[in-house]
């Protein structure tokens, strides 16, 4: 699949609903953008875009690509409707599905991409049962993929970090090997020393310079207050901006608004980040109270068709969807916005670089039958060819023809 001394040319497509142009891409970057026609296309591969809506890859900021049954027979669901039932049933049955391996990580990662994901941070677990072979499947089921989805891997504890000796010793090792970002989960409610959780996901990350993504499912006030431990500590620490994320915060919604204005300038002003799947039975955060603060934050798609819910398709345009809808987001600006949270905005949580329709930026480009960024949300509209990476992928191929 590498094409690396390959030119490309995406003719005719209309980048964020604008004038019709060409996109140039010499091996893995966009070379340039130009107007409609004018491109030099001698010995290059040719896309016809007929005029349709381009966007800059999806990019998916939580994930959990390790741990689907995707590509089974239907798996009923089973265990207690709670976290730690859903961790007994997780653990029970993992094994008897094959979780994780290459197979299963791979068809996750072609869902992502046949909707037009090219990038994404995703959680894997780590716990004594399975060491760290959750990550190295991951990471060779995307280098199968020849790099078409860039990732950015957060080692997670799923079944806590103290109350199960040896996993800090796991997350440590998984650092110094490399990995981008360690996780926590729930430090109160589930190893029940808060202190003790973060003082030690913090050393390790101020040992090994990698990031910390925090589960964080605690509500209201016992929720903020694990807010404030975590903020300590990235300013007693001195810890880089954008280097520790909160996933999912559910606290935020509970919090009075003064409370919240406060805790998200505290947390604009160290860099804090935040991640959403849009749960529909949640109020969804706050979208103008974040972007005033200036509190970036990012859209996942959590698990898909795992052992804690049969829902989840994989496509983080619908998430998207989700969350303007559950938000009640009906102006255009307002839907834009969050179809920038999709794309260009969302990439900060896996890569440094700038992600859009630009010269210089990776090649990774969608194109949507739709009219504009508003209509392809909206519609959840088909996407009809995605670009990662410089590669041209088919949806449709890939949806009959899975990579093997």
């Amino acid at each position: 699949m590498a094409n690396d001394d390959v030119d490309l040319v995406i003719r005719d497509v209309r980048p964020w609903g604008g004038a019709s142009s060409d996109i140039v891409v010499r091996g893995s970057r966009i070379d340039s953008v130009v107007p409609s026609g004018t491109a030099s296309a001698e010995g290059a591969r040719i896309v016809e875009g007929r005029g349709v809506l381009a966007l800059p890859g999806l990019v998916n900021s939580h994930a959990h690509a390790d741990k689907s049954w995707w590509g089974h027979p239907w798996e009923s669901f089973g265990g207690e409707p709670t976290t730690e039932g859903r961790i007994a049933h997780e653990r029970a049955r993992r094994d008897d599905l094959g979780i994780p391996s290459v197979g299963i990580a791979k068809r996750v990662l072609q869902e992502y991409l046949r909707t037009g994901t090219t990038r994404v941070r995703t959680h894997v677990d780590v716990d004594l049962g399975l060491g760290l072979r959750g990550i190295d499947a991951v990471r060779e089921a995307a280098a199968e993929l020849d790099g078409a989805i860039e990732l950015s891997i957060v080692a997670f504890p799923q079944d806590g970090v103290l109350r199960r000796p040896g996993v800090l010793d796991l997350l440590r090792q998984a650092a110094a090997d490399g990995v981008e970002h360690i996780g926590g989960l729930d430090p109160s409610l589930i190893d029940r020393d808060p202190v003790g959780q973060l003082d030690g996901l913090f050393d390790i990350a101020a040992e090994y310079g990698c990031g910390i993504d925090i589960h964080l499912h605690e509500p209201a006030d016992l929720g903020a207050f694990s807010f404030d431990l975590v903020l300590d500590r990235v300013e007693r620490l001195g810890i880089a901006p954008g280097k520790v994320n909160i996933a999912h915060g559910f606290a935020i919604v509970d919090l009075e608004p003064v409370r919240r204005r406060d805790l998200l300038a505290r947390m604009a002003g160290l860099g804090v980040t935040m991640t959403t799947v849009a749960p529909v039975r949640m109020r969804q955060l706050p979208l103008h109270e974040f972007d005033d603060a200036g509190v970036r934050f990012g859209l996942g798609t959590d698990g898909i068709r795992d052992l804690w819910s049969p829902y989840g398709d994989g496509d983080l345009l619908g998430i998207a969807w989700q969350y303007a809808r559950g938000g009640g987001y009906s102006r255009d600006e307002d839907i834009t916005r969050v179809v920038e949270l999709a794309t260009r905005d969302g990439a900060r949580f896996v890569t440094d670089e700038e992600h859009d329709l630009v010269a210089g930026a990776r090649a990774d480009v969608v194109l949507v039958d739709a009219e504009n960024s508003m209509d392809a949300l909206v519609r959840r509209a088909p996407r009809s060819l995605v670009v990662a990476g410089g590669m041209v992928v088919d949806p449709a191929d890939l949806a009959r023809h899975p990579w093997e």
